[in-house]
């Protein structure tokens, strides 16, 4: 079995996140760069059925040589070799375009990427493979199984859970539950050294056309100020819930 794991290159949520040029571009200086936790996930599935399957596992990334780091990092967790499409991937369609070149030249039974990415949260680039290719795809996946063509998958669905038999190829996208935070491999340091020697290759993008441009950014407003009221004034509680914050 041939699974391919799709990474997405995103800010750790705990950097300090700062917007350039009118606010138009966002600002890199000081960001530290992690994996797409929903993409982590998924690997971690993947090296699952490597070690229990005996799949071999890819990954590939849409970026610049900058996302070089975050693929090492994937490829030091068991990854056999990674991809890396040299392009800006600023919109949904375009990436979805190069992934799938991807796909079909590389003839992979299993295509796992995150079910959204944690810089823009679209949330469509899998649902979008999928169309391209013609593939079965099942989207907020939290479990997979596979046996031989045979595909056994649940996914979150509204007021609960939904489990779906389909067959091979496969678009997933996973999410937490798929592994739990507990099982998520940390690179050792034979697995950072081993990393050095596994196969990147580099491919050029294929044309495509580019549908959509970020036009502005804008943080969230500041939080307003809190006011303190003593356990025992229930009555202006209520007036301030009622007059003020209008809940009531």
């Amino acid at each position: 079995m041939k699974i391919l794991v799709c990474i997405s290159h995103v800010p750790d949520t705990t950097s300090k996140i700062n917007f350039a040029n009118g606010d138009t571009e966002f600002d890199t200086n000081g960001v530290q760069y992690v994996i797409n936790p929903n993409d982590e996930f998924g690997l971690t599935r993947a090296i699952w059925f490597q070690e229990q399957q005996g799949a071999t596992v890819t990954i590939v990334n849409v970026g610049g040589p900058d996302t070089e780091p975050t693929l090492r990092k994937a490829l030091a967790i068991g990854a056999n070799e990674a991809i890396r499409v040299n392009a800006n991937p600023t919109d949904g369609f375009f990436v979805a375009k190069q992934l799938a070149e991807v796909i079909k030249n590389g003839g992979y039974d299993v295509v796992i990427a995150g079910k959204e990415s944690l810089d823009y949260n679209g949330g469509m680039v899998p649902g979008m493979i999928a169309g391209i290719l013609g593939y079965n795809f099942l989207n907020s996946c939290t479990a997979i199984t596979v046996d031989g063509t045979n595909v056994t998958a649940v996914r979150e669905i509204d007021g609960g859970k939904e489990t779906v038999n389909t067959s091979l190829p496969i678009i997933i996208g996973a999410q937490k539950g798929i592994v739990e935070e507990k099982d998520l491999r940390i690179p050792n340091m034979r697995g950072i050294m081993t990393a050095r020697t596994k196969v990147l290759t580099i491919l050029e993008p294929v044309d495509a056309p580019v549908n959509t441009k970020a036009v502005k950014f804008e943080k969230p407003a500041p939080k307003s100020a809190v006011k303190l009221v003593s356990a025992d004034n229930l009555d202006e509680l209520i007036n301030l819930l009622h007059n003020e914050a209008k809940v009531i």
